[in-house]
């Protein structure tokens, strides 16, 4: 379904969206990123991954990966990767469609680029417009990277696994962002390890998408157009549990934050303190057992928040005091 026309229905608009700024600016680095049929690119790639001879401009192959719909242009650039592997040359491939089985359902997922090597691995590339300053970037923007390209890298094998023999796709990725304070485009080889490992076990975990849609009532549709009562219900049919990492992540976020409110849900308040609270799952029985009008003493959670809250209580009363604020 389209989220981000569900998520306006509901009165719950998104704020998804990338200022036209960023956008122009990371479209304009990356089309010099691939500039004279991705001379550039292959040079980084080899120069960070090898595998094989160094390109020379002008004669990687760089194949039209154009079809109708995701399924038909997933299917031409599962041709293209074969074709490419059994070619022995350089090849790129800009913006390939990749299908991943997600809980039974594919994702159609789209890379900025991946090369094949004339060793014949396999490459993901991504491409940000966030700088690398001194060879290094921010931590915290690398680590989202990887976690994207580890995903492109699982759906890459599943494309490598019907083929015979299946060519290698490789657990570095391709980072290249500009260096420095420049537009010049510079490349890290990422090692995506421990993020395809962390990926393949949330996958496996997943529940199936037919599993979920048999426990909905009877005549559920998340028709946009149907009044904002009814695609309410329906969407309160799925359970969700929202944390404040889903603003990043979903279109969806603001109806289910403003239903965790509603509901007094402690995963509103982030993972971690969920995490902290043990068995307590409402704000209420928080407060409640902070007061001691609830909860089993002994339990390590409750007596951090009794302790807590007397800490606050005297911290409370000292400011009260003549000279308190400043003790």
């Amino acid at each position: 379904m389209d989220k981000t026309a569900l998520a306006e229905s509901l009165g719950s608009p998104s704020g998804f969206g990338q200022s036209q700024f960023a956008f122009m600016r990371g479209n304009a680095f990356e089309a010099r990123v691939k500039a004279d049929g991705g001379a550039e690119l292959l040079r980084l790639t080899h120069g960070r991954l090898g595998g094989g001879p160094e390109p020379v401009p002008g004669e990687a192959a760089v194949p039209d990966l154009s079809a109708a719909g995701p399924e038909g242009r997933a299917a031409r650039t599962a041709l293209a990767l074969r074709d490419a592997t059994a070619s022995g040359g350089w090849t790129l491939l800009d913006h390939p469609m990749l299908a991943l089985d997600v809980a039974g359902t594919p994702a159609f997922l789209e890379p900025d680029a991946v090369v094949v090597h004339p060793d014949g691995g396999w490459t993901v590339v991504e491409i940000k417009s966030f700088p690398m300053i001194d060879g290094s970037a921010d931590a915290a923007k690398v680590g989202a990277a990887a976690r994207q390209s580890a995903v492109y890298a699982l759906a890459l094998e599943q494309v490598a696994e019907r083929m015979d023999p299946a060519p290698r796709v490789r657990h570095h990725v391709l980072l290249v962002c500009p260096k420095d304070f420049s537009n010049l485009p510079s490349a890290s080889a990422v090692d995506v390890r421990k993020q395809l490992s962390v990926t393949r076990r949330q996958l496996a975990r997943l529940t199936r998408v037919e599993d979920i849609a048999a426990e909905l009532p009877p005549g559920t549709t998340f028709d946009v157009r149907r009044p904002a009562a009814e695609l309410t219900a329906a969407v309160e049919s799925v359970p969700a549990t929202y944390a404040p990492e889903c603003l990043a992540a979903c279109e969806l976020a603001f109806h289910c934050r403003e239903r965790a409110r509603e509901e007094g849900e402690v995963t509103s308040l982030g993972r971690a303190i969920r995490g902290e609270l043990g068995g307590l799952t409402s704000i209420g029985e928080v407060l409640a057992a902070a007061r001691g009008a609830a909860g089993d003493p002994d339990d390590p959670a409750v007596a951090a928040l009794r302790r807590a809250a007397g800490l606050r209580q005297e911290a409370l009363s000292g400011a009260g005091a003549p000279g308190g604020a400043s003790r």
